[in-house]
C-alpha cells in the first residue's frame, strides 16, 4: 500500500495478484507511473472506494493505490552465504535476533540495501517477517536485497563464522564503539539485537565483539532500526 511501495514493486517486475487504485485518486508523477507500468505490462487495475481500499489494506496509508503480492519468498541461509563469498567484494550480512517489530525490520532491510549488504538474515520464529507492513518501511528495497530465515540463528551464524565473517554484535554496554571495531573492513555479519532485551545469551556469546554505538546520556537506548542504519 503507497505510491512508493506501489512503484517500488512494479519497477522490481514482482509478480502482481492484485491491483487497486481509488476512485478520484489525485494523479501525481508516481501514480502515473505506476497507471504506465500497469498499462504496459497488462496489469489489471481495479478502480475500487476508498472505503473498499481502506477495507482492503487494513487502514494502511495507502494513497489511493496499493497491489495485492504472492506471499514473500525468503532465500536459504546457506545460498545467501555461498552468494555473499562469490561476489567481488567482502560479504556483508546484517543478522537479527527476535526483531518483532515489522516497521523495524522494513526499515534495517532498507539501510541494508541503502549500504550494500548481501543479505538480511531473520529467525523463523519469534520474529517479524516481511508483512505487508515491513514491505512498506523497507519502500520496495526487499525486492533488491535477499532475505534468508534461519530454523536455528546461533546455527546459521556459527556456519557463517567458520566460513569467515566476523560475528559483530550490537550492544549499548559494550566497551568497544562500532568505530572501532578491529577488522571492520572485513567479512562480518552485524547482528542486532531485539528492542526491549537486545541481544540474546547464546547470539551474545556467538560473536566475536560487541560494540555500543555512543550516545548521549539523556537518551536511553536507540530504535533498532535507527541503530542498525547508524552500525552500517
Amino acid at each position: 500500500a503507497g505510491r512508493n511501495a506501489v512503484l517500488e514493486a512494479m519497477e522490481a517486475e514482482i509478480p502482481i495478484k492484485a491491483a487497486y487504485v481509488a476512485e478520484g485518486a489525485d494523479r501525481d508523477d508516481r501514480l502515473r507511473d505506476i497507471l504506465k507500468l500497469a498499462a504496459s505490462r497488462g496489469t489489471a487495475l481495479l478502480e475500487v472506494t476508498r472505503g473498499e481500499l481502506d477495507r482492503l489494506t487494513g487502514g494502511a496509508v495507502h494513497q489511493g493505490v496499493a497491489v495485492q503480492l504472492p506471499s514473500f519468498e525468503y532465500v536459504h541461509p546457506d545460498d545467501m552465504l555461498a552468494a555473499a563469498l562469490d561476489s567481488d567484494h567482502e560479504p556483508l550480512i546484517v543478522a537479527l535476533d527476535s526483531i518483532t517489530d515489522p516497521r523495524n525490520l522494513g526499515a534495517i532491510v532498507r539501510s541494508a540495501a541503502a549500504f550494500g549488504a548481501d543479505g538480511v538474515l531473520i529467525p523463523e520464529r519469534r520474529s517479524a517477517g516481511m508483512t505487508a507492513a515491513a514491505w512498506k518501511t523497507s519502500a520496495g528495497a526487499a525486492a533488491h536485497i535477499p532475505i534468508a530465515r534461519a530454523t536455528n540463528l546461533n546455527r546459521s551464524l556459527r556456519a557463517y563464522a567458520n566460513a569467515g565473517l566476523s560475528l559483530i554484535g550490537l550492544d549499548a554496554a559494550a566497551d568497544t564503539r562500532i568505530s572501532d571495531v578491529p577488522g571492520a573492513s572485513g567479512p562480518m555479519v552485524l547482528v542486532v539485537g531485539s528492542e526491549g532485551a537486545g541481544l540474546s545469551r547464546l547470539v551474545r556469546e556467538a560473536c566475536d565483539f560487541l560494540a555500543a554505538i555512543p550516545i548521549g546520556q539523556s537518551v536511553e537506548s536507540l530504535n533498532a532500526g535507527v541503530a542498525a542504519g547508524i552500525a552500517l
